[in-house]
Formats: C-alpha cells, sequence, structure tokens
C-alpha cells in the first residue's frame, strides 16, 4: 500500500474502497461528506428477495445504484465478520435475519468503506453521511459501531418541497444527513453557521428590547432567556430553508441526484476550516468539491464513473477556470492510447464519457436535462461546449465521440446536426482511431466559421484524436475569456468563516 497525506486537490477514477486503502493516509482527513448511491424506488420486496450470489461483481455505473449479492460480497462480508467487534456481530445478525439480498449487499458495501473512511479521519473530523429512509435505520447501526454512539452529534433532517406527490401515503420530502465525530473533540464552528434566519421560518415570535434589538423570548422554569438574533440564529436540526435544485435552476447540471451547493457550504462552514482537507469519496457531478473550493479548502473527490469526472472536470473550469493535471491532480484515468483503446472495448458509453472530459465538454443533454449521462438516441450529439463571442448570444459547440471505424460520412452527419441545432456553430469530432484522409477533405470543403467579432476564421469542424488529446490538443474557438456555460463562475473565499445567508 502507498498512503500518503494528501495536500494538494486531487481527483480520483476508480473504485474509492481501493483508492482509500492505496492512496489516503490514517488521520489526514478533516471533514467526510459522502452521499452514496441507493435505489429508494426499489420494491421491498426486491430488497429483501434473497439472492443466488451467483452474479457477476456488479460495476457501479452512474444512476445505476441497485446492488447484488455476488461473490465479492460474500468475501467482504466474511472479511467484515472475521474482524470481530461490533460491527461484525451486526452484520452477521443483520445478514441472519434478513438474508442475503439487495439491501445487505449495500450494507455490506458501505460497511467495509465506512471502516476505511473511520481510518482516514483525524482526530478533530467529523463525518456527514448522507442516505435517505429507505437505509438510513441500518446505517445509523453501523455508524454506531464504528464511530460510538458517544461521538453521534446529530440527525440532520433536510425538508424539501421539490418533486411529485404520492397519492397512496405521505410525500416523503426529506433526506437525513448522520453526523458523527471521530472523537468528541470534532470541530464545530457556531459562528460560521449561525444566521439571520427567514422570520417565517420560526415558530416563536420576534421581538425587540428597548433598544430595537430583535430577539426571541423562550421561559424554562419559570425563567425568561432571550436570543437576539443580530448575534445570528443556528439553523435547527431539521432543515427547512435549503430546497432541492428544480428542473430549471441555473446550478443544475442534469445529474439527478446532485444536491444544491449552499448545503455543502453550511455543512463545510460547520466542521472545517479554510486550509482544511474535505473528502467526498462518492463525489458524483462534484458539488462537495465545487463547495470546498469556493470556500478554500483542499478538496479529495473519488467517482468510479468516468461520466462524474467529466462533469466535475467542466465543472472546475467553469467556475474557477481549473484546468485537469495543472491546477489539481487527476488520477486513475487512462493517460495512454493503449489505455483508452482498453476502456472502449470495456464500455464505449465509459469511454465517451471519458472522452468528453479531455476537452472539457459536458455529456448531452446539458443543463438542467435529467436524461444526461443515460444511455440511448442522442441525436448525433455526445456533448456540449459553449462560448460568447464578446457578449454577443451564447454559442454552441457540438461534440461527437467515437470508438470504431470513422469516415467522411461521420463528418458530414455532424455538418447535418450543426445546421440544425439552434445556436450551434462549430463541432468536434473526438476519435480513437486515425482519420482518414476523405474525412479532412470532407472538412475542408465545408469550409470555416467567421466570428465577426473577432474577424477570423475558425474550423468549422475540428477532428481531434484520443491520441491528440491525450498530448494537450486543444478546441479552437473564440476569445480568450470564453466560458462553459453550467457552472456559474465563482471565485474562493480563502478568508474568514462567513454565515450562508
Amino acid at each position: 500500500m502507498y498512503q500518503r497525506a494528501l495536500t494538494k486537490n486531487t481527483l480520483f477514477y476508480g473504485d474509492n474502497l481501493d483508492i482509500l486503502r492505496q492512496y489516503v493516509a490514517a488521520e489526514s482527513i478533516d471533514l467526510i461528506y459522502l452521499d452514496p448511491p441507493f435505489n429508494s424506488n426499489r420494491n421491498y420486496n426486491v430488497l429483501y428477495k434473497e439472492e443466488s450470489g451467483s452474479e457477476s461483481t456488479s460495476q457501479i455505473k452512474a444512476f445505476e445504484d441497485t446492488w447484488h449479492w455476488n461473490r465479492e460480497t460474500e468475501e467482504q462480508y466474511r472479511a467484515l465478520v472475521a474482524r470481530g467487534a461490533k460491527l461484525g456481530t451486526l452484520l452477521e445478525a443483520l445478514v441472519s435475519v434478513n438474508g442475503r439480498n439487495q439491501m445487505t449487499a449495500y450494507l455490506v458495501m458501505m460497511a467495509i468503506r465506512l471502516v476505511e473512511l473511520h481510518r482516514v479521519l483525524k482526530p478533530t473530523g467529523s463525518l456527514y453521511l448522507h442516505c435517505d429512509p429507505t437505509a438510513s435505520h441500518y446505517l445509523k447501526m453501523i455508524l454506531d459501531c464504528l464511530f460510538g454512539a458517544e461521538h453521534y452529534q446529530n440527525e440532520l433532517v433536510w425538508c424539501y418541497e421539490t418533486g411529485g406527490r404520492a397519492k397512496s401515503n405521505f410525500p416523503r420530502k426529506h433526506d437525513i444527513i448522520f453526523w458523527f465525530g471521530k472523537t468528541k473533540d470534532c470541530k464545530f464552528y457556531y459562528d460560521a453557521v449561525a444566521l439571520q434566519r427567514d422570520p417565517s421560518t420560526m415558530h416563536e415570535p420576534i421581538l425587540t428590547d428597548e433598544d430595537d434589538r430583535p430577539y426571541q423570548r423562550n421561559v424554562k422554569n419559570g425563567k425568561e432567556y432571550r436570543y437576539y438574533l443580530d448575534k445570528g440564529v443556528l439553523p435547527n436540526d431539521w432543515w427547512i430553508d435549503l430546497q432541492a435544485l428544480n428542473p430549471s435552476a441555473k446550478e443544475r447540471l442534469g445529474y439527478p441526484t446532485q444536491k444544491p451547493l449552499t448545503l455543502l457550504e453550511r455543512i463545510l462552514q460547520a466542521s472545517s476550516n479554510p486550509g482544511d482537507i474535505v473528502l467526498d469519496p462518492f463525489c458524483g457531478c462534484g458539488t462537495t468539491i465545487h463547495a470546498a473550493q469556493k470556500l478554500g479548502r483542499i478538496w479529495v473527490g473519488i467517482d468510479i464513473t468516468p461520466l462524474a469526472t467529466t462533469l466535475i472536470k467542466s465543472r472546475l473550469y467553469s467556475a474557477f477556470k481549473l484546468e485537469a493535471k495543472k491546477d489539481y491532480d487527476l488520477l486513475g484515468e487512462p493517460v495512454t492510447l493503449a489505455d483508452a483503446q482498453h476502456l472502449a472495448l470495456q464500455d464505449r458509453y465509459q469511454f465517451q464519457w471519458w472522452a468528453l472530459g479531455l476537452l472539457p465538454a459536458y455529456p448531452y443533454g446539458g443543463q438542467g436535462d435529467s436524461k444526461q449521462g443515460k444511455k440511448g438516441s442522442d441525436k448525433g450529439i455526445d456533448g456540449i461546449m459553449t462560448f460568447r463571442d464578446s457578449g454577443e448570444a451564447e454559442k454552441r459547440i457540438i461534440v461527437q465521440v467515437k470508438s470504431g471505424k470513422v469516415s467522411s460520412r461521420d463528418i458530414r452527419d455532424l455538418s447535418g446536426t450543426i445546421e440544425r441545432e439552434k445556436n450551434a456553430v462549430l463541432g468536434v469530432f473526438i476519435t480513437l482511431e486515425p482519420p482518414s484522409r476523405n474525412m479532412e477533405l470532407e472538412i475542408l470543403e465545408i469550409g470555416p466559421w467567421r466570428s465577426t467579432v473577432w474577424q477570423k476564421d475558425y474550423p468549422k469542424i475540428q477532428i481531434l484524436t484520443i491520441e491528440q488529446l491525450l498530448n494537450g490538443a486543444k478546441v479552437q474557438f473564440p476569445g480568450t475569456d470564453t466560458t462553459l456555460k453550467q457552472a456559474q463562475r465563482e471565485e474562493p473565499n480563502l478568508g474568514e468563516q462567513k454565515a450562508l445567508l
């Protein structure tokens, strides 16, 4: 094992269990937030149906968060039971009562990773585990075993109003976030998260004293206590002031489980300082990373899907102009042509998402589109880049990725897609195989696109091979101040902690 204290922003592509064991030193992380995948919409009868264990090892794919009991699960389960102690006893009891099924497979997957997360956390560190009521009761028991019930801090209930309405039961409109400290000395910064709350969210009346200072009054055992609001009010353990992202939210990236940036900012400000190291082992579309960068924390993100790392790379470039390998370490992704060829043979969709991250481009269908990253018809579009021609209306660059044989017909198809799509003016054709001479001639025949602002011609369609991209090739488009669309530009806050609202 090669474990080290990470001191630079780092994005890992791969299985977080392997990465934690190989790269992350014991007691080196200040704060861990994780929002692990779990398909809460599965029928409970399916979740608890006994499984044979004969399925091959399931790979964690974007949005396919159903777990199965297989050979790897059995091995991990036996290893945890062999450890003894409370966790092994608990898991043995859960499997004995519930059987070997999707729910217990999920719990084994989580337990073996939480063992490593507990190991890497500093004595003053905290872990925030985000989940929903489907498995929260089991996860709380696992956390009690690993961290000790005495180090349990809060069950935070995040309430929201977005989404559909059930007719057969009360609408399910909350998530659970368990907060555990590594020890009793875990950090908590009251002043950083105390805020002047909207009076409509307060149950107690707001009064004023002789100096017109607003306060709330509480009476205990006949004695009056005053809480002055100009000093800030700490949120309760049920959060109703942070809404989930609606489909049209500006920060939405099309990732189904994306959480609002304000939620992560509150957690980071509550339990970390600028310069502290924040880890998200299931970092998805990178909201934790975005919040950490904005608030001046060092961040470590891990995800096993190229879709996630592509979104994160694009998001960091959009919001902070950060580039992989130049401004932060990127480990685990293909770095050679042979690596790329191997990935393409394994899964062409994973290859496609990874290739888009080399530009970086956002996977189709873009901001607010819940179909982003899903397999199926793409209308000739795999990814999107956008730019503004010095204040003019936003323009789009259509990206196609091919991992197999290519021909001049592909170039003509891309040209047609550009003509069809609104505000599209350029196209990028990413290919694993070298382009043919006929493809290059087709591009010359199509001709350039001219920027009327910059008075400059750009190839309307640009061919970039994977080998060229790995060697640093870039897309040509107007301006030095161009940005990708989806993430708003941010300036990192490296100073003192401030209230969120």
